[in-house]
């Protein structure tokens, strides 16, 4: 199993955004919670290549495995803690990178992508028999790309129901369902170039601010210090528009990239995955004098070293307090804010068991 596909949403921990950590705990009293919050469990998966993202949904109560098998995986879990596999089915012609739950406000719906150069939309039907188990139907392919799909998310809520993707050849589509009654119909609402080798994407999940897309690149050939892109979507245009490039703070490939949850910020904090972890802020501080675009201050509070290895995946907590990485060493480190607005190392559980 690849480690960095081993994070799923963490629960909501503590409360309360940036709490003082070491006024309101002692060191060794975060590192004893943790290890009574965060217990590993094996699960057998049964799947017959590397496991590439594991996606947990919005209650945290059902889970889903994608691999370079072809397959999809969906697990529930049961009152007495355990995880059963409720659905099993093939879903590319290749390895599926990425699988993602949309809100359920939408209902129990996935995406997935693939190196098949595809992204597909899956809806759970249920059996007819009490008991019995579902099944998923394909509703929708999006077949856009001429290159593997490396990421799809669905935006936030109150956005409504589309869906991002980035391929391998530098392409941001984003794609809008004009009925969530009806799955079939995606229309592709805009493309965006990117850099070459676009390898993942995150939105922003603020309300109070437009609707915002990072972009990370994990082209190993190309030796720049443009790796992640910034594109916001402009109401007075009606369109996506690239506002901002960070140059400068990420220079190995980037394998992944988080938004923390907004609860109140003035400004947006971003987690990036590459050869270490970074923490960007993001501050916005007005608009442009002709696009309307937001303006951003860009800093950079926090580098961590993961001890040579690899990080392949960055998640936050609810509040956006906690976050965890996972990286090809074996081990989820769990990060937490302190009272200078940064993060502190406080946990690692190694996964090899």
């Amino acid at each position: 199993t690849k480690s960095g596909a081993l994070i799923g949403l963490l629960s909501e921990a503590w409360i309360g955004p940036w709490t003082e950590a070491w006024t309101l705990f002692t060191a060794s009293g975060i590192l004893q919670l943790a290890r009574a919050m965060f217990a590993a469990k094996n699960i057998p998966t049964d799947h017959k290549d590397l496991i590439h993202d594991v996606s947990y949904d919005f209650y945290g109560g059902r889970m889903a495995t994608c691999s370079s098998d072809q397959s999809v995986k969906v697990w529930d879990k049961g009152e007495n803690g355990q995880w059963h596999c409720t659905a099993s089915w093939k879903t590319h012609s290749g390895s599926v990178w990425r699988v993602t739950w949309a809100h359920p406000e939408f209902g129990q719906v996935l995406a997935t992508c693939s190196f098949d150069r595809t992204a597909a939309v899956w809806e759970e039907q249920v059996g007819e028999q009490k008991g019995t188990d579902t099944h998923w139907v394909k509703r929708a392919s999006l077949v856009d790309s001429r290159t593997a799909v490396n990421d799809v998310k669905f935006s936030p809520r109150h956005l409504g129901l589309h869906l991002a993707t980035v391929s391998t050849d530098g392409q941001l589509r984003v794609y809008e369902a004009p009925d969530v009654m009806n799955l079939s119909q995606w229309s592709l609402m805009h493309v965006l170039s990117c850099k070459p080798g676009t390898s993942c994407l995150s939105w922003n999940p603020s309300r109070v601010h437009p609707p915002m897309i990072v972009v990370g690149t994990d082209d190993p050939g190309a030796m720049t210090s443009t790796r992640l892109q910034i594109f916001e979507y402009s109401e007075d245009a009606r369109k996506w528009q690239k506002i901002h490039s960070i140059v400068g703070i990420v220079f190995d490939p980037v394998h992944d990239v988080a938004f923390a949850p907004n609860l109140g910020r003035s400004h947006h904090v971003l987690a990036v995955a590459s050869k270490d972890v970074d923490i960007i802020q993001l501050v916005p501080t007005g608009t442009d004098a002709h696009g309307g675009n937001t303006k951003l201050d860009v800093r950079h509070p926090a580098h961590f070293d993961h001890q040579g290895a690899q990080v392949w995946r960055v998640e936050w907590n609810v509040t956006g307090t906690i976050l965890a990485s996972s990286g090809d060493d074996g081990c989820v480190r769990l990060w937490k804010g302190t009272h200078i607005h940064v993060l502190s190392y406080v946990y690692a559980h190694s996964i090899f068991l």
